[in-house]
């Protein structure tokens, strides 16, 4: 009786790890599917992003972008920049920048006129915050900033974008406690 109770465990633990082996069979094939079933997914999206550019290049007349239709024209030193006919797909700060400072320059766009009839434009630049910590706050207003002093120079104002006061004194005073 007891020999046939052991023969009966055995048996049982045999049929257990059967159907764990079979289990893991069944789990490996799904894994395979499903990756069978992504490769085939993502040829299709190849073969469809394919289709959509040569449909868009038949659009265009069959032309081929060619990367020296943008290539930067030459512009003499200090005269304003000349463009290309068309505009490349990335911007090049370089390319495109390398002229207009020059020109900027001599046009006298920063240089204020004393003799000026319009007001004085002044804007008080606060400097960054003495933890180091900025935020999108920081550079939102020193880009508006920006703007309007450019703006109002262009606009024959003598402007002034002066580095100004510590506008988190106290806060700064807080965080970062000063030896007395």
């Amino acid at each position: 009786m007891v020999l046939s109770e052991k023969n009966q465990e055995i048996e049982d633990e045999k049929k257990k790890k059967k159907k764990k082996i079979e289990k893991a069979r069944e789990k490996e094939l799904k894994k395979q599917k499903a990756l069978e079933k992504v490769a085939k997914l993502q040829a299709q999206q190849t073969s469809t992003n394919r289709k959509k550019s040569e449909k868009k290049m038949v659009k265009r007349g069959g032309k081929e972008e060619n990367s020296e239709d943008f290539l930067d024209p030459e512009t003499p030193f200090g005269e304003k920049k000349r463009l290309s006919s068309q505009m490349a797909k990335q911007y090049s700060p370089t390319a495109v920048e390398k002229s207009w400072y020059a020109w900027w320059e001599l046009s006298g766009f920063f240089v204020a006129d004393a003799k000026s009839s319009k007001p004085p434009f002044v804007i008080i630049l606060p400097p960054p915050n003495v933890t180091g910590a900025l935020h999108i706050g920081h550079a939102l207003t020193a880009a508006v900033e920006d703007t309007i002093i450019r703006w109002r120079r262009m606009s024959g104002y003598n402007t002034l974008w002066v580095p100004g006061m510590d506008h988190a004194g106290i806060a700064t005073q807080v965080l970062i406690p000063f030896p007395i």
